[in-house]
């Protein structure tokens, strides 16, 4: 994850004499997003709150302004193919979406090889369900929820919004996520070929059950799915494919292509050093705020 900071992990390590050489790329990034100002105008609302029924944790940010509060609520998923992340290396995207305006929600949630498809997506809809039940404490509105992530927590979010059955189970109404941002997200990946994918998924009996694309809707909440051809990990045709099967239902989904990036440097853009690489966040904003309304 986050190849191309590994020149700036080095630096750091030879400078700090290995006090970095441990740290995530995703954590040092936030570490990184910190020190060149991202925390200015946001702050954390919240660390470390229990949800669900596995020990998950969750966090929230909020913006500093909040003088139109209860504010739209953004839910994100972070990426690490299933198998690991945690909540707390994405504080760059919960800084960079709350001082867009909205109140953040990071959750974490259980991974392969503990477990497998689909105990992740069960810990996301009750991570769903404890913002239906919560936010409204928080500063956030729950009448206007969206879910947003990156790589395998755009899977989440995507799968989430798009399987009202599973929402059910939870007790959240299917129209609950109003509108839903993934960033190079697999969604149309069957056969499975990664080995993340084959450690997932490979054991469930009914393949098209695992992928996001079986559940398209006419009436799925708004979607925007963010790809790039310089995608080596999750190739455009996943964004490409359910946009134009959500497109031919009815439904709304815009499909935005983001040329050269990586999959690594659509999400690094969610942050304050690296933003100039493309205007991600702004354009996320824009969908969501489009969708979320006053």
């Amino acid at each position: 994850m986050l190849r191309a900071l590994a020149l700036g992990v080095l630096a750091l390590v030879l400078v700090s004499g290995g006090m970095f050489a441990f740290i995530s790329p995703p954590r040092l990034l936030s570490h990184y997003d910190r020190l060149a100002g991202g925390r200015a105008g946001s702050y954390p609302v919240a660390t470390g709150v229990p949800f669900g029924s596995h020990g998950q944790r969750l966090d929230i940010w909020a913006p500093n302004d909040q003088t139109k509060a209860p504010l739209p609520v953004v839910i994100f998923w972070y990426g690490g193919g299933w198998a690991k992340g945690d909540r707390g290396s994405y504080a760059f995207a919960g800084r960079a979406l709350a001082r867009e305006g909205f109140i953040v929600v990071i959750p974490d949630y259980r991974k392969v090889p503990k477990v497998l498809f689909p105990a992740f997506l069960d810990d996301g809809a009750e991570a769903v369900a404890w913002v239906q039940a919560n936010i409204a404490q928080h500063g956030g509105d729950p009448e206007r929820v969206a879910v947003m992530g990156h790589s395998a927590g755009a899977y989440q979010a995507v799968m989430l919004a798009l399987d009202a059955k599973r929402l059910a189970a939870v007790g959240v109404a299917p129209d609950f996520i109003k509108a839903g941002v993934g960033l190079s997200g697999p969604y149309d990946f069957h056969p499975f070929t990664s080995d993340r994918a084959i450690a997932a998924f490979s054991e469930w009996p009914n393949p098209a059950e695992t992928q996001p694309i079986t559940y398209a809707r006419i009436d799925a909440p708004p979607l925007l799915l963010v790809t790039s051809d310089g995608d080596e990990t999750v190739r455009p045709k996943n964004a490409n494919n359910l946009g134009a099967r959500l497109t031919a239902l009815g439904a709304t989904a815009q499909v935005t292509n983001y040329g050269p990036l990586d999959h690594e440097e659509i999400v690094m853009a969610l942050s304050a050093p690296f933003r100039e690489k493309g205007p991600v966040l702004a354009d996320a904003a824009a969908f969501l705020n489009t969708h979320l309304g006053d």
